[in-house]
């Protein structure tokens, strides 16, 4: 067989041969693993995107609930805070008006006992001037030949020390 310009079909189709047994073995051995390689790491990275995904909800999730409970305990504490102060102001009531009753007490004592310190005061001054008045009315009628007024006058400044008869 001639061919023109010296090509041989035979070494046209080795060669094409030759090239698709080459690519084969390099699509089987490379191409292949390489394209498993590369899509298990994707998948794996794939994973790890969800699992950093659900753990960012679950983390929000907890962020939440603590919201939640931090905001309940500052309601409890403002509660505690508010019931703690009416105690204080029912408590301070109390000691006022104890205080108030304590001191309504400690008037009317010292009124009765300045009342009583006065009618004391009253009745003893009452009994030395009887006494004053019958000192000086014995004087006076035990002494006839005297002034009743000087002996009277001798015995306001003696204090009726001068009782020698």
């Amino acid at each position: 067989m001639n061919i023109p310009l010296n090509i041989d079909w035979q070494q046209i189709l080795l060669h094409w041969m030759n090239l698709a047994i080459l690519a084969g073995g390099l699509y089987f051995l490379l191409y292949k693993p390489v394209k498993d390689f590369m899509a298990r790491r994707e998948a794996h990275y794939q994973e790890l995107e969800e699992e950093a995904r659900a753990r960012l909800r679950q983390a929000d999730e907890l962020k939440e609930q603590y919201q939640a409970q931090l905001d309940g305990a500052e309601e409890e504490i403002a509660q505690s805070r508010s019931k703690a102060q009416q105690d204080l102001q029912k408590s301070v009531q109390e000691q006022l008006d104890q205080a108030q009753r304590q001191a309504a007490q400690i008037v009317s004592k010292a009124r009765e006992e300045a009342e009583y310190s006065r009618e004391r005061t009253r009745k003893e001054s009452q009994r030395e001037l009887r006494e004053l008045a019958t000192a000086a009315a014995r004087k006076l009628v035990f002494q006839p030949d005297a002034d009743p007024f000087d002996q009277f006058l001798n015995l306001a400044e003696g204090g009726g020390a001068d009782e020698s008869r």
